[in-house]
């Protein structure tokens, strides 16, 4: 499984958030895509239409075991895709941003 580091990541790259309403709801990236691991395959046009030319596509949760398993469904489907280590709690203790619906300070939860 290909993983990325939260360090590796930059402003540019590509992040798909696959938890939960209530989680995104919370606190998030504020340039994700967000697509909840239960509706992920229903809604799979919608990451078609939004990855990157390059097609790398980063995938986050809270931790880690979702996203590891959607990049792997990523994977078999012929996209580059790689699993964000350590998830959105790791995001939030490296400094990294986390915002509400409405674009104010969130909570990894």
């Amino acid at each position: 499984m290909p993983t990325v580091g939260i360090d590796d990541l930059t402003s540019g790259d590509f992040l798909l958030d696959v938890r939960e309403d209530e989680e995104w709801q919370a606190g998030h990236a504020a340039d994700a895509l967000h697509i909840p691991m239960s509706e992920f395959v229903s809604r799979y046009g919608e990451l078609t239409e939004a990855a990157p030319q390059d097609g790398k596509v980063n995938v986050i949760c809270r931790s880690g075991g979702r996203s590891a398993q959607v990049a792997m469904y990523l994977g078999q489907q012929g996209i580059e895709a790689f699993n964000v280590a350590g998830g959105m709690e790791a995001w939030a203790a490296a400094g990294r941003p986390v915002v509400d619906e409405k674009g104010q300070p969130g909570t990894v939860i």
